[in-house]
């Protein structure tokens, strides 16, 4: 859900509504942000625990995708910059994920809820580590999303 205010000194040749494109931009911003922590949570993890006799070979295939999320990341900011768009406030809260934005001198806010934020979440995570769709009914789906919901 988006909600658009105007602000009381624009003018009215300004467009009211912000884009579905940037929408997607500010959902993939956000996105991209969280699975980038996870995913350096995750490497840090990894070669801390000791339980791995291999770690480094777990930690160069989450590293490789960290480095897919920057890229995309840094992609996704320019194209907010070419937008001028802004996302000031980030916020998370039990029921999901909140972030305020400027575009082009209106103030709006996307909240995202927490179920099809982290459905979103697995399914990139999945694709930035190389792994097919057939490999995802290895853990059932509510126990995916309890873990995911641990690391953010």
């Amino acid at each position: 859900m988006a909600i658009t205010k105007r602000h009381p000194l624009n003018t009215p040749t300004i467009p009211e509504n912000i884009t579905k494109d940037e929408l997607s931009l500010v959902r993939s911003y956000l996105l991209l942000t969280f699975i980038h922590k996870v995913f350096e949570r995750d490497c840090r993890a990894i070669g801390k625990s000791g339980l791995f006799k291999t770690p480094q070979l777990y930690m160069e295939l989450v590293s490789s995708a960290t480095k897919k999320t920057s890229l995309m990341l840094k992609e996704v900011t320019r194209e907010l910059t070419v937008s001028q768009l802004k996302i000031s406030t980030v916020r998370q809260d039990q029921r999901g994920v909140t972030a305020e934005y400027n575009c082009r001198g209106y103030v709006g806010e996307i909240h995202i809820l927490w179920p099809g934020f982290r459905n979103e979440m697995m399914q990139r995570m999945r694709a930035y580590l190389g792994l097919g769709a057939e490999l995802a009914s290895i853990l059932p789906r509510d126990e995916q999303a309890e873990q995911l919901a641990m690391t953010i």
